[in-house]
């Protein structure tokens, strides 16, 4: 794999850093310095945040932003019982590897369960969601006086802000927030420290507030809230923060062999509730714990906690570095194809070939047969004796930059000695949305060189929308693709059946009737499953735009997901367009419009999107109910570098609230991506109902990465912990970001190490 190029800051006027890069006629050479340092905006909002309030925003800041002086921060092997990197039942200073997803699966012999799902979001920042059953906590609603399991989802946080050997013998220390949104069931604060002995033996000891700090206390920092556990939840309890009794923990972790780690910890968690309600015994503070890693990615825990509780837990960690498959399994492309000197082919160096009208025709015919046998399409070229543009759809490879490495060493075996300029125009849905330009003696000089020492020699720059002398290639349109796949869907935060599935077919059909102009259509048919077994109604006070999910989930035999017709435009150099009408997704239907603002070498991208949506029939056929609104969204998007992206939508929702919604969402070179989003709006608490507001995590898994051979196809998934009707927007398919952002210059540079693969 090539090594990665980072982005430093910004080249004049408006574009990426990057490296030198040659503006259109590629002649000299630019190189662009990053003016602001990183560790003078980090002291700035360190000076800024509050201590409790803007805690959550300042890790994330630091941690995306963090020194890069700083030594490599302390990798921890184990995880504790919240899924996190710590010893049991306690935290430790320690981190995963940058960019890891953990998956944990945890029970005590009580009844006990935590399902946790982590991510490494930065070295150095470590973010968690975790869905639990905790036994005897929830009254029962039949009057009785009696109890059952709650069954209760939380988030946390934690920021290592300082490494081990910083100072001298200092250990790695961080600071964290344990169930900082929601009931407050597991709500912890605590400040832990690290300290290896040698290769095997590690000591973490630190002070905690809330749970953590409820055995044992040794001082107090004023009056802390108490929970309700009948409450909504979901609701940020920053009031409570590092506030009440607070007690020290600590612990050992000792590495027996490479694969075996023992751990013993003094836990000052008092389980009150828990003892209080559902007869917990906690006859000891010492717990201790056995850790084999039975391979890099999978590992299983034993528990014995408190003097009486055994557990266990599973344990599978993925790493979007490491594909389950090797890479490079894909077919080899051709190579680039050297020119003969100028005295073996004079009439083609000369370039009185292009006065010919069959060279073109010709040349066009079988460079279109060429890149339709790589997964591409050839929609219109232009050529001169000097110059050749290729406009190009790529059908295969997730890299852009991959599916232009293969246009740009087709292109040297097709066209004349004397052309020496190439340009590759990436294009989707009719949109041209980049020209990549070479020098064809480049190519040939550099073709087995690292892809990045190919990126200065080439200019990228905004693609004309009617550039002259394009010719279309014969029988590109209309063009019909389908295709009949397997599909999945499941339901996991039921309390009544904490999960459910589905499993069936899914027919998918699109016809492109002209340059940007696409029919497209989606319908499934369940095979087998249970999401109908569902009994929960909802229980919102206000219009249920989403909140009867069930209702579709139990009716949708045979459904209509999508049926839309969408155009796509390019209004200038900068500006995209989208309308799109019909059945817009499987509850509703309606008209979607959209206009975007993104030049294709900056950060920054604007959009406005409005649509006028009708509910459809729970059966997801043809018939609509009642309900119809108007709803929209003003729209910024921001690069931020190192992979993230930020953006922040302000307007109306479905259920006509009005408001805003945050999300930042962290995307590797090979195309996996994981965010989170919260969204705000003027819908009280109360009328929301559980949850409080919407939030919750995506994720994006390239199928080339489960697979180990390319496809431009992805999985998506949204995790919710709660499906309600405030903050709730259109799920349309096709949005212009997305669909443009893959060949403007931040993902052609991210991406770029696939070059000549």
């Amino acid at each position: 794999m090539q090594p990665r190029q980072r982005r430093q800051g910004f080249a004049t006027g408006r574009g990426f850093p990057l490296a030198p890069v040659r503006k259109a006629g590629i002649t000299g050479a630019k190189t662009a310095e990053g003016s602001v340092t990183v560790s003078s905006i980090q002291r700035k909002r360190r000076r800024r945040a509050k201590v409790a309030g803007a805690l959550g925003a300042f890790s994330v800041a630091a941690g995306i932003a963090a020194p890069a002086g700083h030594a490599e921060p302390l990798i921890g092997q184990s995880r504790n019982t919240f899924g996190m990197p710590g010893l049991i039942d306690m935290p430790s200073a320690e981190v995963r590897p940058d960019g890891e997803l953990g998956l944990s699966l945890m029970g005590l012999t009580d009844g006990t369960m935590r399902n946790t799902l982590t991510f490494q979001i930065a070295p150095r920042l470590t973010g968690a969601f975790r869905y639990s059953k905790v036994p005897g906590l929830m009254p029962k609603d039949d009057g009785t006086g009696r109890y059952e399991a709650l069954y209760d989802r939380s988030f946390d946080l934690r920021f290592q802000f300082l490494d081990e050997g910083k100072w001298g013998w200092t250990p790695a220390m961080a600071i964290g927030l344990q169930d900082f949104i929601g009931t407050g069931v597991y709500s912890s604060e605590y400040i832990v420290a690290t300290k290896s002995f040698g290769p095997k033996l590690r000591v973490s000891g630190g002070l905690g507030w809330g749970r953590l700090g409820s055995f044992g206390s040794i001082g107090s920092t004023g009056t802390r809230p108490g929970y309700d556990v009948t409450s909504t939840g979901g609701k940020f309890n920053s009031g409570s923060w590092f506030k009440g009794d607070f007690a020290p923990f600590f612990g050992i972790s000792y590495a027996a062999t490479d694969r075996l780690t023992l751990k013993a910890e003094y836990s000052s968690d008092a389980y009150a509730k828990e003892a209080q309600l559902d007869g917990f015994e906690r006859n000891s503070s010492i717990n201790f714990a056995a850790d084999y890693q039975v391979s890099e990615f999978f590992g299983v825990q034993l528990y014995y906690m408190y003097g009486e509780k055994v557990g266990f837990q599973f344990v599978r960690n993925i790493d979007p570095h490491e594909p389950p498959f090797p890479s490079g399994i894909e077919k080899a492309p051709l190579p680039v194809r050297p020119r003969p000197a100028p005295a073996a082919d004079p009439e083609g160096w000369s370039g009185s070939w292009a006065a010919d009208p069959e060279v073109h025709p010709g040349i066009q015919k079988a460079l279109a047969a060429s890149l339709a046998k790589d997964g591409q399409i050839l929609e219109s070229m232009s050529l001169s004796a000097t110059r050749a543009e290729l406009r190009v759809r790529n059908e295969t490879y997730g890299a852009e930059p991959q599916a232009i490495g293969h246009v740009a060493r087709m292109a040297t075996r097709a066209l004349p000695p004397s052309v020496e300029t190439i340009v590759v125009t990436p294009v989707q849905k009719g949109m041209a949305l980049s020209s990549v330009t070479f020098r064809r003696s480049d190519l040939e000089r550099m073709e087995n060189t690292n892809s990045y020492d190919m990126l200065p020699q080439v200019a990228i720059t905004a693609a004309p929308q009617d550039a002259p002398g394009l010719v279309r290639s014969d029988a590109v349109y209309p063009r019909f693709q389908w295709a009949l796949t397997p599909y999945a869907e499941a339901s996991i935060f039921d309390p009544d059946n904490p999960f459910r599935l589905d499993v069936g077919a899914e027919l998918s059909a699109r016809y492109e009737m002209a340059p940007g102009l696409v029919l497209s259509g989606t319908v499934r048919q369940k095979v087998v499953g249970n999401l109908d077994d569902s009994t929960r109604v909802s229980n919102s006070v206000v219009q249920h735009v989403r909140s009867d999910l069930a209702e579709y989930q139990k009716n949708g035999d045979l459904a209509i997901q999508r049926l839309t017709l969408a155009k796509y435009g390019h209004l200038s150099e900068n500006l995209y367009t989208r309308v799109s009408a019909g059945y817009l997704e499987r509850m509703y239907a309606g008209v979607s419009g959209e206009v975007l603002w993104a030049p294709v070498d900056s950060r920054l991208a604007l959009g406005i999107e409005a649509n006028w949506a009708k509910q459809r029939d729970f059966d997801q056929h043809f018939g609509l109910q009642d309900y119809s609104t108007v709803t929209g969204h003003v729209s910024a998007y921001y690069d931020i570098g190192k992979g993230y992206t930020a953006e922040l939508d302000v307007g109306r929702y479905l259920a006509k609230d009005w408001g805003a919604t945050i999300a930042i969402d962290r995307e590797f070179e090979n195309g996996w991506s994981v965010g989170a989003f919260a969204t705000f709006t003027d819908m009280s608490s109360d009328d929301f109902g559980e949850g409080s507001f919407d939030k919750g995590i995506r994720l994006t898994i390239p199928v080339a990465w489960t697979t180990g051979r390319p496809s431009v196809n992805k999985l998506k998934t949204t995790i919710r912990p709660l499906m309600r009707d405030g903050g709730a927007r259109l799920d349309i398919d096709g949005r212009l970001y997305e669909t443009v952002r893959t060949a403007h210059t931040g993902d052609l540079y991210d991406s770029w190490g696939r070059f000549w693969r």
